[in-house]
Protein backbone atom coordinates (compact mmCIF):
# COMPACT_ATOMS: atom_id res chain seq x y z
CA UNK A 1 0.00 0.00 0.00
CA UNK A 2 2.83 2.37 0.90
CA UNK A 3 4.48 1.71 -2.46
CA UNK A 4 1.32 2.54 -4.39
CA UNK A 5 0.90 5.80 -2.46
CA UNK A 6 4.54 6.66 -3.10
CA UNK A 7 4.04 5.83 -6.78
CA UNK A 8 0.95 8.04 -6.94
CA UNK A 9 2.84 10.91 -5.31
CA UNK A 10 5.74 10.51 -7.74
CA UNK A 11 3.32 10.57 -10.68
CA UNK A 12 1.58 13.72 -9.39
CA UNK A 13 4.94 15.42 -8.79
CA UNK A 14 5.83 14.78 -12.43
CA UNK A 15 2.52 15.30 -14.26
CA UNK A 16 1.00 17.98 -12.00
CA UNK A 17 3.92 19.71 -10.21
CA UNK A 18 1.84 22.81 -9.38
CA UNK A 19 -0.95 20.76 -7.82
CA UNK A 20 -3.12 21.25 -10.92
CA UNK A 21 -3.15 19.44 -14.26
CA UNK A 22 -2.39 22.19 -16.77
CA UNK A 23 -3.81 21.16 -20.14
CA UNK A 24 -2.58 23.10 -23.19
CA UNK A 25 -5.34 23.55 -25.79
CA UNK A 26 -5.56 25.16 -29.23
CA UNK A 27 -8.42 27.64 -29.62
CA UNK A 28 -10.47 28.33 -32.75
CA UNK A 29 -14.17 28.72 -33.62
CA UNK A 30 -14.01 25.46 -35.57
CA UNK A 31 -13.83 22.95 -32.74
CA UNK A 32 -12.98 19.34 -33.59
CA UNK A 33 -10.82 16.56 -32.24
CA UNK A 34 -7.82 18.87 -31.73
CA UNK A 35 -9.24 22.43 -31.64
CA UNK A 36 -11.19 23.65 -28.63
CA UNK A 37 -13.50 26.66 -28.44
CA UNK A 38 -13.91 29.50 -25.93
CA UNK A 39 -17.35 29.53 -24.33
CA UNK A 40 -19.19 31.68 -21.80
CA UNK A 41 -18.44 29.06 -19.15
CA UNK A 42 -14.80 28.51 -20.11
CA UNK A 43 -13.71 26.08 -22.81
CA UNK A 44 -15.25 23.22 -24.77
CA UNK A 45 -13.72 20.52 -26.94
CA UNK A 46 -12.51 16.94 -27.05
CA UNK A 47 -9.18 17.87 -25.37
CA UNK A 48 -11.14 19.80 -22.71
CA UNK A 49 -13.23 16.75 -21.84
CA UNK A 50 -10.24 14.40 -21.88
CA UNK A 51 -8.14 16.75 -19.75
CA UNK A 52 -10.90 17.10 -17.19
CA UNK A 53 -11.27 13.32 -16.86
CA UNK A 54 -7.51 12.91 -16.66
CA UNK A 55 -7.36 15.40 -13.78
CA UNK A 56 -10.22 13.59 -12.03
CA UNK A 57 -8.33 10.31 -12.21
CA UNK A 58 -5.24 12.00 -10.78
CA UNK A 59 -7.27 13.65 -8.03
CA UNK A 60 -6.19 17.20 -8.90
CA UNK A 61 -7.99 20.26 -10.35
CA UNK A 62 -7.72 20.95 -14.07
CA UNK A 63 -6.48 24.22 -15.55
CA UNK A 64 -6.61 24.98 -19.29
CA UNK A 65 -3.77 26.89 -20.94
CA UNK A 66 -5.04 28.29 -24.27
CA UNK A 67 -2.95 28.94 -27.40
CA UNK A 68 -3.95 30.22 -30.87
CA UNK A 69 -2.18 27.34 -32.61
CA UNK A 70 -0.39 24.06 -31.95
CA UNK A 71 3.00 25.48 -32.93
CA UNK A 72 2.92 27.79 -29.91
CA UNK A 73 2.08 24.85 -27.64
CA UNK A 74 5.19 23.09 -28.94
CA UNK A 75 7.34 26.20 -28.52
CA UNK A 76 6.27 26.43 -24.86
CA UNK A 77 7.19 22.82 -24.05
CA UNK A 78 10.42 23.70 -22.24
CA UNK A 79 8.96 26.60 -20.26
CA UNK A 80 7.12 24.54 -17.65
CA UNK A 81 3.77 26.20 -18.33
CA UNK A 82 1.74 23.11 -19.29
CA UNK A 83 1.71 19.45 -18.24
CA UNK A 84 -0.21 17.60 -20.94
CA UNK A 85 -1.63 18.42 -24.34
CA UNK A 86 -3.44 16.90 -27.31
CA UNK A 87 -2.09 17.99 -30.70
CA UNK A 88 -1.10 16.96 -34.23
CA UNK A 89 2.08 14.88 -34.33
CA UNK A 90 4.89 14.87 -36.88
CA UNK A 91 8.60 13.95 -36.88
CA UNK A 92 9.70 17.50 -35.99
CA UNK A 93 7.52 17.47 -32.88
CA UNK A 94 8.49 13.94 -31.87
CA UNK A 95 11.98 15.28 -31.26
CA UNK A 96 10.67 17.89 -28.82
CA UNK A 97 8.09 16.03 -26.69
CA UNK A 98 6.83 12.55 -25.83
CA UNK A 99 3.69 11.31 -27.58
CA UNK A 100 1.15 8.73 -26.49
CA UNK A 101 -1.49 6.99 -28.66
CA UNK A 102 -2.94 8.65 -31.73
CA UNK A 103 -6.68 9.23 -31.24
CA UNK A 104 -7.55 11.02 -34.49
CA UNK A 105 -6.52 10.58 -38.12
CA UNK A 106 -7.69 13.40 -40.39
CA UNK A 107 -7.30 14.06 -44.12
CA UNK A 108 -5.77 17.44 -45.00
CA UNK A 109 -6.73 19.35 -48.13
CA UNK A 110 -7.53 22.91 -49.25
CA UNK A 111 -10.59 25.15 -49.43
CA UNK A 112 -10.60 27.75 -52.22
CA UNK A 113 -12.21 31.17 -52.15
CA UNK A 114 -15.61 31.95 -53.66
CA UNK A 115 -15.45 32.36 -57.42
CA UNK A 116 -12.06 30.71 -57.74
CA UNK A 117 -11.30 28.83 -60.98
CA UNK A 118 -9.16 26.38 -58.98
CA UNK A 119 -10.72 22.92 -59.14
CA UNK A 120 -7.92 20.53 -58.12
CA UNK A 121 -4.33 20.35 -56.88
CA UNK A 122 -2.89 20.89 -60.36
CA UNK A 123 -4.72 24.19 -60.86
CA UNK A 124 -3.95 25.21 -57.27
CA UNK A 125 -0.21 24.68 -57.51
CA UNK A 126 0.56 27.60 -59.80
CA UNK A 127 2.81 30.68 -59.43
CA UNK A 128 0.98 33.61 -57.87
CA UNK A 129 -1.54 31.47 -55.97
CA UNK A 130 -1.71 32.44 -52.28
CA UNK A 131 -2.27 29.58 -49.83
CA UNK A 132 -2.67 30.18 -46.09
CA UNK A 133 -2.02 27.80 -43.21
CA UNK A 134 -1.90 28.11 -39.43
CA UNK A 135 1.72 28.99 -38.65
CA UNK A 136 4.24 26.33 -37.60
CA UNK A 137 1.75 23.45 -37.74
CA UNK A 138 2.01 19.95 -39.22
CA UNK A 139 -0.50 21.00 -41.90
CA UNK A 140 1.58 24.02 -42.87
CA UNK A 141 4.73 21.90 -43.17
CA UNK A 142 2.76 19.39 -45.24
CA UNK A 143 1.40 22.08 -47.57
CA UNK A 144 4.88 23.55 -48.10
CA UNK A 145 6.21 20.11 -49.00
CA UNK A 146 3.24 19.44 -51.29
CA UNK A 147 3.11 22.67 -53.27
CA UNK A 148 6.02 23.45 -55.57
CA UNK A 149 4.77 26.69 -57.17
CA UNK A 150 2.01 28.23 -55.04
CA UNK A 151 3.15 30.31 -52.07
CA UNK A 152 2.24 29.08 -48.57
CA UNK A 153 2.05 31.75 -45.87
CA UNK A 154 1.61 31.05 -42.17
CA UNK A 155 -0.75 33.06 -39.95
CA UNK A 156 -1.06 32.84 -36.16
CA UNK A 157 -4.79 32.16 -35.86
CA UNK A 158 -7.61 30.35 -37.58
CA UNK A 159 -9.76 33.49 -37.25
CA UNK A 160 -7.32 35.60 -39.23
CA UNK A 161 -7.24 33.12 -42.11
CA UNK A 162 -11.03 32.69 -42.05
CA UNK A 163 -11.46 36.44 -42.58
CA UNK A 164 -8.84 36.56 -45.35
CA UNK A 165 -10.64 33.75 -47.17
CA UNK A 166 -14.06 35.35 -46.64
CA UNK A 167 -12.77 38.64 -48.08
CA UNK A 168 -11.10 36.92 -51.03
CA UNK A 169 -7.62 38.07 -49.98
CA UNK A 170 -6.15 34.56 -50.23
CA UNK A 171 -6.82 31.85 -52.78
CA UNK A 172 -6.87 28.83 -50.48
CA UNK A 173 -6.53 27.59 -46.89
CA UNK A 174 -4.87 24.28 -45.93
CA UNK A 175 -6.54 22.41 -43.04
CA UNK A 176 -8.28 19.15 -42.21
CA UNK A 177 -11.18 18.23 -44.46
CA UNK A 178 -13.75 18.06 -41.65
CA UNK A 179 -12.97 21.59 -40.51
CA UNK A 180 -12.93 22.90 -44.07
CA UNK A 181 -16.31 21.31 -44.80
CA UNK A 182 -17.72 23.18 -41.79
CA UNK A 183 -16.07 26.38 -42.99
CA UNK A 184 -17.57 26.01 -46.47
CA UNK A 185 -21.02 26.21 -44.90
CA UNK A 186 -20.08 29.52 -43.26
CA UNK A 187 -18.58 31.16 -46.37
CA UNK A 188 -20.92 30.73 -49.37
CA UNK A 189 -19.24 29.99 -52.67
CA UNK A 190 -16.08 28.46 -51.23
CA UNK A 191 -15.22 24.92 -52.26
CA UNK A 192 -13.24 22.11 -50.58
CA UNK A 193 -11.02 20.23 -53.03
CA UNK A 194 -11.61 16.48 -53.39
CA UNK A 195 -7.99 15.38 -53.19
CA UNK A 196 -5.99 14.80 -49.97
CA UNK A 197 -2.36 15.87 -49.62
CA UNK A 198 -1.58 14.33 -46.23
CA UNK A 199 -3.04 12.62 -43.21
CA UNK A 200 -2.74 14.53 -39.95
CA UNK A 201 -2.56 12.41 -36.81
CA UNK A 202 -3.46 13.85 -33.40
CA UNK A 203 -2.18 12.39 -30.14
CA UNK A 204 -1.77 13.04 -26.44
CA UNK A 205 1.66 14.42 -25.47
CA UNK A 206 3.73 15.36 -22.43
CA UNK A 207 7.05 17.20 -22.07
CA UNK A 208 10.19 15.10 -22.70
CA UNK A 209 11.85 13.05 -19.95
CA UNK A 210 8.60 12.58 -18.04
CA UNK A 211 8.36 8.74 -18.07
CA UNK A 212 5.74 8.44 -15.34
CA UNK A 213 3.54 11.05 -17.01
CA UNK A 214 3.94 9.34 -20.38
CA UNK A 215 3.01 5.93 -18.97
CA UNK A 216 -0.09 7.45 -17.34
CA UNK A 217 -1.34 9.21 -20.49
CA UNK A 218 -0.69 6.13 -22.65
CA UNK A 219 -2.85 4.00 -20.34
CA UNK A 220 -5.45 6.76 -20.02
CA UNK A 221 -5.92 7.10 -23.80
CA UNK A 222 -5.98 3.36 -24.44
CA UNK A 223 -8.59 2.99 -21.69
CA UNK A 224 -10.58 5.97 -23.05
CA UNK A 225 -10.76 4.33 -26.46
CA UNK A 226 -11.79 0.96 -25.02
CA UNK A 227 -14.37 2.12 -22.47
CA UNK A 228 -16.21 4.65 -24.66
CA UNK A 229 -14.90 7.82 -22.97
CA UNK A 230 -13.32 9.05 -26.22
CA UNK A 231 -16.53 8.35 -28.14
CA UNK A 232 -18.48 10.31 -25.52
CA UNK A 233 -16.07 13.25 -25.82
CA UNK A 234 -16.59 13.27 -29.61
CA UNK A 235 -20.37 13.08 -29.22
CA UNK A 236 -20.42 15.89 -26.63
CA UNK A 237 -18.57 18.19 -29.01
CA UNK A 238 -20.61 17.94 -32.21
CA UNK A 239 -18.73 14.98 -33.69
CA UNK A 240 -21.41 12.31 -33.46
CA UNK A 241 -21.02 11.48 -37.15
CA UNK A 242 -17.22 11.30 -36.96
CA UNK A 243 -15.80 7.77 -36.75
CA UNK A 244 -12.95 7.40 -34.27
CA UNK A 245 -9.72 6.56 -36.07
CA UNK A 246 -7.07 5.60 -33.53
CA UNK A 247 -3.64 4.02 -33.49
CA UNK A 248 -2.80 2.44 -30.13
CA UNK A 249 0.62 2.47 -28.53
Amino acid sequence: MTTSFAGADALKDQIAPTGKLRVAIGISPAGGAYWSTKTEKGYAGVPVDLGKEMATQLGVPVEYVPYPNSGQIVDAVGKGVWDVTFLPKDPEREGRMSFGPIYEVADATYIVKAGSPIKDFATLDQPGVKVAAVNNTTTMRGAIAHLKNAKVTGYQTYDEIFNLLKNGEIDAFALSRDQLNAMAKQIPGTRVLDETFKQTVTAVAVPPNHPLALAFVVKFMNDATANGMLRKAYDNNGLKDRPIRTQTK
